[in-house]
Protein backbone atom coordinates (compact mmCIF):
# COMPACT_ATOMS: atom_id res chain seq x y z
CA UNK A 1 0.00 0.00 0.00
CA UNK A 2 1.12 3.22 -1.16
CA UNK A 3 1.54 6.06 2.10
CA UNK A 4 -0.57 8.44 1.88
CA UNK A 5 1.04 11.04 4.74
CA UNK A 6 4.28 11.73 2.80
CA UNK A 7 4.90 15.62 3.11
CA UNK A 8 3.60 17.66 0.80
CA UNK A 9 6.85 19.88 -0.16
CA UNK A 10 6.45 24.07 1.38
CA UNK A 11 6.11 25.51 -2.55
CA UNK A 12 2.93 23.12 -3.42
CA UNK A 13 1.32 23.97 -0.35
CA UNK A 14 2.10 27.38 -0.40
CA UNK A 15 1.04 28.12 -4.10
CA UNK A 16 -1.71 25.71 -4.71
CA UNK A 17 -4.19 28.10 -2.95
CA UNK A 18 -5.67 30.85 -5.17
CA UNK A 19 -5.03 33.61 -3.36
CA UNK A 20 -1.44 32.66 -1.86
CA UNK A 21 -1.01 32.10 -5.72
CA UNK A 22 -1.91 36.04 -6.41
CA UNK A 23 -0.26 37.15 -3.62
CA UNK A 24 2.71 35.28 -4.99
CA UNK A 25 2.14 36.88 -8.11
CA UNK A 26 2.01 40.60 -7.51
CA UNK A 27 4.98 40.47 -5.18
CA UNK A 28 6.77 38.57 -7.98
CA UNK A 29 6.57 42.38 -9.84
CA UNK A 30 6.89 44.39 -6.82
CA UNK A 31 6.82 45.31 -3.52
CA UNK A 32 3.77 45.86 -2.29
CA UNK A 33 2.24 46.98 0.97
CA UNK A 34 -0.68 45.08 2.59
CA UNK A 35 -3.92 47.51 1.38
CA UNK A 36 -1.96 47.62 -2.08
CA UNK A 37 -2.56 43.80 -2.08
CA UNK A 38 -6.40 44.64 -0.86
CA UNK A 39 -6.70 46.80 -3.98
CA UNK A 40 -5.54 44.65 -6.47
CA UNK A 41 -6.92 40.82 -5.79
CA UNK A 42 -10.21 42.73 -4.52
CA UNK A 43 -9.98 40.46 -1.56
CA UNK A 44 -10.66 41.59 2.44
CA UNK A 45 -7.96 43.03 4.57
CA UNK A 46 -7.65 40.25 7.19
CA UNK A 47 -8.12 37.49 4.65
CA UNK A 48 -4.97 38.85 2.45
CA UNK A 49 -2.90 39.56 5.81
CA UNK A 50 -3.84 35.52 6.71
CA UNK A 51 -2.48 34.18 3.73
CA UNK A 52 0.75 36.42 3.88
CA UNK A 53 1.67 35.52 7.51
CA UNK A 54 1.41 32.02 6.44
CA UNK A 55 3.63 33.00 2.81
CA UNK A 56 5.97 34.30 5.76
CA UNK A 57 5.86 31.05 7.77
CA UNK A 58 6.70 29.31 4.54
CA UNK A 59 10.01 31.19 3.90
CA UNK A 60 8.88 32.45 0.35
CA UNK A 61 7.68 35.89 1.92
CA UNK A 62 9.64 38.48 3.57
CA UNK A 63 8.24 42.04 5.59
CA UNK A 64 10.63 45.31 6.18
CA UNK A 65 8.97 48.23 7.85
CA UNK A 66 8.30 51.23 5.78
CA UNK A 67 11.18 53.90 6.17
CA UNK A 68 8.53 56.66 5.21
CA UNK A 69 5.83 55.38 7.69
CA UNK A 70 6.95 52.86 10.57
CA UNK A 71 3.31 51.98 11.11
CA UNK A 72 3.61 50.28 7.17
CA UNK A 73 5.22 47.27 5.96
CA UNK A 74 6.40 46.18 2.64
CA UNK A 75 6.26 42.71 1.44
CA UNK A 76 8.68 41.15 -0.47
CA UNK A 77 9.24 37.61 -2.64
CA UNK A 78 12.02 35.89 -2.17
CA UNK A 79 12.52 35.00 -5.57
CA UNK A 80 15.95 32.62 -4.46
CA UNK A 81 14.03 30.75 -2.28
CA UNK A 82 11.38 29.86 -4.50
CA UNK A 83 13.27 28.58 -7.17
CA UNK A 84 15.24 26.15 -4.87
CA UNK A 85 12.07 25.50 -3.60
CA UNK A 86 10.74 24.57 -6.83
CA UNK A 87 13.64 22.40 -7.69
CA UNK A 88 13.19 20.42 -4.87
CA UNK A 89 9.77 20.33 -5.58
CA UNK A 90 10.93 18.36 -8.70
CA UNK A 91 12.89 16.34 -6.72
CA UNK A 92 10.48 15.16 -4.06
CA UNK A 93 7.86 13.86 -6.55
CA UNK A 94 10.66 12.02 -8.59
CA UNK A 95 14.55 12.43 -8.75
CA UNK A 96 15.18 12.48 -12.44
CA UNK A 97 12.67 15.80 -12.02
CA UNK A 98 15.33 17.69 -9.84
CA UNK A 99 16.47 20.85 -11.54
CA UNK A 100 19.05 23.24 -10.54
CA UNK A 101 17.91 26.57 -10.92
CA UNK A 102 20.06 27.89 -14.14
CA UNK A 103 21.10 31.71 -12.95
CA UNK A 104 18.67 34.29 -14.41
CA UNK A 105 19.75 36.72 -17.23
CA UNK A 106 19.16 37.89 -20.63
CA UNK A 107 19.15 35.83 -23.73
CA UNK A 108 23.09 35.52 -25.11
CA UNK A 109 21.79 37.53 -28.19
CA UNK A 110 19.54 40.53 -28.40
CA UNK A 111 16.37 39.76 -29.76
CA UNK A 112 14.68 42.92 -29.75
CA UNK A 113 12.49 44.23 -32.05
CA UNK A 114 15.20 46.76 -34.22
CA UNK A 115 14.98 50.80 -34.11
CA UNK A 116 14.53 52.88 -37.31
CA UNK A 117 18.12 53.01 -37.05
CA UNK A 118 18.51 49.43 -37.37
CA UNK A 119 19.84 48.83 -33.68
CA UNK A 120 17.98 46.63 -31.12
CA UNK A 121 15.97 48.60 -29.22
CA UNK A 122 17.16 48.24 -25.86
CA UNK A 123 14.87 48.81 -22.29
CA UNK A 124 15.60 52.07 -20.62
CA UNK A 125 15.19 51.90 -16.93
CA UNK A 126 15.71 54.42 -14.13
CA UNK A 127 16.61 53.66 -10.71
CA UNK A 128 15.36 56.22 -8.31
CA UNK A 129 15.92 56.48 -4.45
CA UNK A 130 16.48 60.32 -2.21
CA UNK A 131 19.95 61.00 -2.53
CA UNK A 132 21.25 59.13 -5.09
CA UNK A 133 24.39 58.49 -3.29
CA UNK A 134 24.23 54.53 -2.57
CA UNK A 135 21.49 52.59 -3.39
CA UNK A 136 20.44 53.87 -6.89
CA UNK A 137 24.11 53.96 -8.48
CA UNK A 138 24.69 50.40 -6.74
CA UNK A 139 22.20 49.40 -9.15
CA UNK A 140 22.73 51.37 -12.11
CA UNK A 141 26.44 50.07 -11.90
CA UNK A 142 25.32 46.32 -11.38
CA UNK A 143 22.60 46.39 -14.09
CA UNK A 144 24.84 47.43 -16.89
CA UNK A 145 27.13 45.21 -15.58
CA UNK A 146 24.85 42.05 -16.01
CA UNK A 147 23.11 43.15 -19.08
CA UNK A 148 26.23 43.98 -20.92
CA UNK A 149 25.19 46.91 -22.76
CA UNK A 150 21.71 45.57 -23.75
CA UNK A 151 19.81 48.40 -21.13
CA UNK A 152 20.34 51.76 -21.16
CA UNK A 153 20.26 52.42 -16.91
CA UNK A 154 19.97 55.42 -15.32
CA UNK A 155 19.43 56.60 -11.80
CA UNK A 156 18.89 60.03 -9.71
CA UNK A 157 17.27 61.16 -6.67
CA UNK A 158 14.93 63.61 -5.10
CA UNK A 159 17.07 65.00 -2.98
CA UNK A 160 20.64 64.47 -4.25
CA UNK A 161 23.46 64.15 -2.16
CA UNK A 162 26.67 66.41 -3.05
CA UNK A 163 28.84 63.06 -3.39
CA UNK A 164 28.92 58.98 -4.37
CA UNK A 165 29.24 57.24 -0.97
CA UNK A 166 32.75 56.04 -1.13
CA UNK A 167 31.07 52.59 0.25
CA UNK A 168 28.87 52.42 -2.75
CA UNK A 169 32.24 52.75 -4.80
CA UNK A 170 34.19 50.37 -2.67
CA UNK A 171 31.73 47.57 -2.81
CA UNK A 172 31.26 47.73 -6.32
CA UNK A 173 35.16 47.50 -7.00
CA UNK A 174 36.30 44.86 -3.98
CA UNK A 175 32.74 42.67 -4.13
CA UNK A 176 31.93 43.14 -8.25
CA UNK A 177 35.33 43.96 -9.75
CA UNK A 178 33.92 47.30 -11.23
CA UNK A 179 34.82 50.62 -11.49
CA UNK A 180 31.90 53.19 -11.36
CA UNK A 181 31.62 55.91 -12.46
CA UNK A 182 32.03 58.55 -9.34
CA UNK A 183 30.10 61.31 -10.93
CA UNK A 184 27.88 64.06 -9.09
CA UNK A 185 24.56 62.33 -8.09
CA UNK A 186 21.67 63.67 -10.18
CA UNK A 187 18.55 64.90 -9.25
CA UNK A 188 14.84 63.31 -10.56
CA UNK A 189 14.18 66.87 -12.35
CA UNK A 190 17.19 66.26 -14.69
CA UNK A 191 15.60 63.08 -16.27
CA UNK A 192 12.12 63.99 -16.23
CA UNK A 193 12.47 64.42 -19.96
CA UNK A 194 13.26 61.26 -20.88
CA UNK A 195 11.26 57.99 -21.38
CA UNK A 196 11.64 55.14 -19.33
CA UNK A 197 10.30 51.36 -19.84
CA UNK A 198 10.63 50.99 -15.90
CA UNK A 199 11.04 53.13 -12.75
CA UNK A 200 12.42 51.37 -9.99
CA UNK A 201 12.20 52.87 -6.56
CA UNK A 202 15.11 51.70 -4.42
CA UNK A 203 13.67 53.42 -1.07
CA UNK A 204 10.11 53.99 0.62
CA UNK A 205 10.15 58.14 0.33
CA UNK A 206 10.92 58.49 -2.61
CA UNK A 207 8.24 56.09 -3.72
CA UNK A 208 5.65 58.78 -2.15
CA UNK A 209 7.38 62.07 -3.16
CA UNK A 210 7.75 61.08 -6.64
CA UNK A 211 4.76 61.68 -8.71
CA UNK A 212 6.41 60.36 -11.46
CA UNK A 213 6.00 56.53 -10.46
CA UNK A 214 2.50 57.14 -11.15
CA UNK A 215 2.59 57.33 -14.44
CA UNK A 216 3.68 53.63 -15.28
CA UNK A 217 0.54 51.05 -15.30
CA UNK A 218 2.96 48.71 -13.13
CA UNK A 219 5.54 50.43 -11.41
CA UNK A 220 8.32 48.76 -9.48
CA UNK A 221 9.40 49.16 -5.96
CA UNK A 222 12.01 47.88 -4.10
CA UNK A 223 12.25 48.41 -0.58
CA UNK A 224 15.91 48.60 0.54
CA UNK A 225 16.83 49.91 3.55
CA UNK A 226 19.68 53.14 3.05
CA UNK A 227 22.92 51.69 4.16
CA UNK A 228 23.88 54.73 5.33
CA UNK A 229 22.05 55.09 7.90
CA UNK A 230 23.59 52.02 9.30
CA UNK A 231 26.54 54.66 10.59
CA UNK A 232 28.95 57.77 10.24
CA UNK A 233 32.19 55.93 10.36
CA UNK A 234 32.79 54.48 6.24
CA UNK A 235 34.50 51.71 8.13
CA UNK A 236 31.92 50.26 10.56
CA UNK A 237 29.22 50.97 7.87
CA UNK A 238 30.66 48.78 5.27
CA UNK A 239 28.62 45.82 6.14
CA UNK A 240 25.39 47.62 5.34
CA UNK A 241 26.83 48.14 2.14
CA UNK A 242 27.79 44.67 1.23
CA UNK A 243 24.44 43.57 2.47
CA UNK A 244 22.56 46.04 0.17
CA UNK A 245 24.59 45.59 -2.58
CA UNK A 246 24.40 41.71 -2.26
CA UNK A 247 20.14 42.34 -2.10
CA UNK A 248 20.19 44.60 -5.21
CA UNK A 249 22.13 42.37 -7.24
CA UNK A 250 19.90 39.11 -6.46
CA UNK A 251 16.77 40.91 -7.66
CA UNK A 252 18.94 42.63 -10.95
CA UNK A 253 19.98 39.16 -11.80
CA UNK A 254 15.94 38.10 -11.35
CA UNK A 255 15.39 41.59 -13.18
CA UNK A 256 16.93 40.54 -16.59
CA UNK A 257 14.08 38.27 -17.78
CA UNK A 258 11.74 40.63 -17.43
CA UNK A 259 13.53 43.16 -19.28
CA UNK A 260 14.17 40.68 -22.42
CA UNK A 261 10.34 39.51 -21.98
CA UNK A 262 9.25 43.07 -22.16
CA UNK A 263 11.33 44.39 -24.95
CA UNK A 264 10.22 40.76 -26.98
CA UNK A 265 7.06 39.14 -25.31
CA UNK A 266 8.52 35.71 -27.72
CA UNK A 267 11.43 35.53 -25.14
CA UNK A 268 10.84 32.77 -22.88
CA UNK A 269 12.09 32.82 -19.03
Amino acid sequence: MVPVDRPVPTFVRMAAHPLRWGLLTELSVSDRRVRELVELLGQPQNLVSYHLRLLREGGLVTSRRSAFDARDSYYRLDLERCAHALAGTGAALHPALRLDPAPPGLPSTPTAPATATGRPARPRVLFACTGNSARSPVAEALLRHRAGGRVEVTSAGSRPRPRTHPNALRVLREQYGIDADARPPRHLDTVAHHRFDHLISMCDKVREVCPGFAELPRPIHWSIPDPVAAGDDDRESYPAFTRMATEIDTRIRYLLPVLARATNPEVQQ
